[in-house]
């Protein structure tokens, strides 16, 4: 290809952006579920991608995974007969390595599409936690299927699992969610980052890791929440703008309720008084609204949640909840 476009987006004084694509957007419905479906939800959502590095924007990308795992931990559960079982650190890396692949593949061959020539990089990354973190002596993140209350008494007899009933839908594994401290391949993914490529990184929140005091490293089977390790890349990269691209156009005050509202634009403050107020749920936006806090408070510009479609006109103001300090 001759006429490559090789816009502003490998300055290093551009803006750079950290977009956290949540792994439910990769799953349109419990029709499209499929490999073959996603594949073809990354690819929708980095054709919106896409522009946003044309118009002058560094990019690193991150995304979710908990559908997927779910996925592995079932298919480890039919095939235990089988086959050995699969270690949660691993199911981590797994889902890390194939969705950055569908995501860096889909980017790739836009960018050919467009004419512009950008290295696209997806890295497997490893997120150090405390092995004192509180969330080890209480595990609360469901993770994989749903099973009997006998089923799941089993699994903690025999596996060591902790086991909790999830929203009167079933037993369900729990699991500690701990605090992201530090990125090990941080380097590595800055160091590329400043070459112009753009980097997929701490998929699924990073494979939860401590350190041994050898300094040796050790996986743990935990979950990191993916909202919170995005914030902490950002803000070691000094990015200006972080998004969590989501399922939802909007945050919303009061959502479910005849008084449901969306919300255009919020400041650290508010954030803060709407978390009190209780209008952000656990386990959905909520995690978002708190590292949108961190984020601003350490010198991050702005926060947008929206839709992967509106992407590129939430950069201009368009859509989406801004956040700013």
């Amino acid at each position: 290809m001759n006429d490559v476009n090789t816009h502003g987006s490998n300055n290093p004084d551009s803006p750079l952006v950290v977009i956290a694509i949540g792994g439910n957007s990769l799953i349109k419905d419990s029709d499209h579920m499929s490999v073959i479906d996603q594949y073809r939800a990354a690819g929708e959502t980095s054709r919106y991608i896409a522009p946003i590095v044309n118009q002058g924007f560094r990019v690193v990308i991150t995304h979710g995974n908990g559908p997927q795992v779910g996925f592995i931990l079932l298919r480890s559960e039919l095939a235990k007969g089988v086959l050995h079982s699969v270690p949660l650190a691993n199911c981590v890396a797994d889902t890390q390595g194939a969705i950055g692949f569908q995501i860096a593949q889909s980017l790739q061959n836009e960018f050919l599409r467009q004419g512009t020539r950008k290295e696209v990089v997806s890295i497997v990354t490893q997120v150090v936690v405390d092995e004192n973190d509180p969330s080890f002596a209480n595990p609360s993140k469901p993770v994989g299927p749903f099973m009997t209350e006998k089923e799941a008494q089993q699994h903690a007899l025999e596996d060591g699992w902790a086991v909790a009933e999830d929203a009167g839908r079933g037993w369900r594994r729990v699991v500690p969610s701990p605090a992201p401290l530090e990125i090990i391949e941080l380097q590595a993914i800055r160091t590329l980052v400043d070459s112009g490529a753009l980097v997929i990184a701490v998929g699924g929140g990073g494979i939860p890791v401590v350190y041994k005091p050898d300094g040796t490293l050790r996986p743990r089977p935990a979950v990191i929440d993916k909202d919170a390790a995005s914030c902490l890349l950002a803000l070691a990269l000094g990015a200006s703008i972080l998004i969590f691209s989501t399922d939802v156009d909007k945050a919303t005050r009061n959502y479910a309720t005849p008084e449901q509202a969306d919300i255009d634009r919020m400041n650290v403050a508010q954030c803060r008084q709407y978390l009190d107020e209780g209008h952000f749920a656990v386990g959905s936006m909520r995690p978002k609204i708190e590292s949108a806090i961190k984020f601003l408070e350490n010198g991050g510009k702005e926060v947008i949640i929206t839709q992967p479609h509106h992407l590129e006109g939430a950069l201009k103001g368009i859509y989406g909840t801004h956040i700013v300090p």
